[in-house]
């Protein structure tokens, strides 16, 4: 027995944030949305993916954003992605250097924390 792959990532979201869940996720980050299942619908949120890359967005009661903990997406033209959120209105910070890596941290509408990634 042994753990093969990761599925998704979940991270959660307040009540009602879809539409700026959308803006950020597959408008800017370019993960296109898929529907729920209509089960899970009813909760809110809302699905990204692309292939292997699977974000899920859940509606969380008391929410409070992800500050620390976070998903690390592989990303290309980290600069054009960089310039695209920045005109948007989101910051992306650097932080240590990492070998191997041009990365940013970002957050996304809720807060919560979003590294990008670019192998050098």
């Amino acid at each position: 027995m042994r753990v093969e792959a990761l599925n998704h990532v979940q991270l959660a979201m307040p009540l009602g944030g879809e539409a700026a869940a959308r803006r950020f996720y597959a408008e800017l980050l370019e993960i296109p949305e898929v529907e729920k299942p209509p089960h899970l619908a009813a909760r809110g949120g809302c699905w990204f993916e692309r292939g292997s890359l699977k974000v899920h967005l859940g509606v969380e009661k008391d929410f409070r954003p992800a500050r620390k903990a976070h998903p690390a997406f592989m990303v290309t033209d980290l600069t054009v992605l960089i310039q695209r959120l920045s005109d948007a209105g989101f910051e992306a910070v650097e932080d240590q250097p990492l070998p191997g890596y041009n990365r940013r941290y970002v957050a996304d509408p809720f807060g919560n924390r979003i590294e990008l990634m670019e192998p050098l």
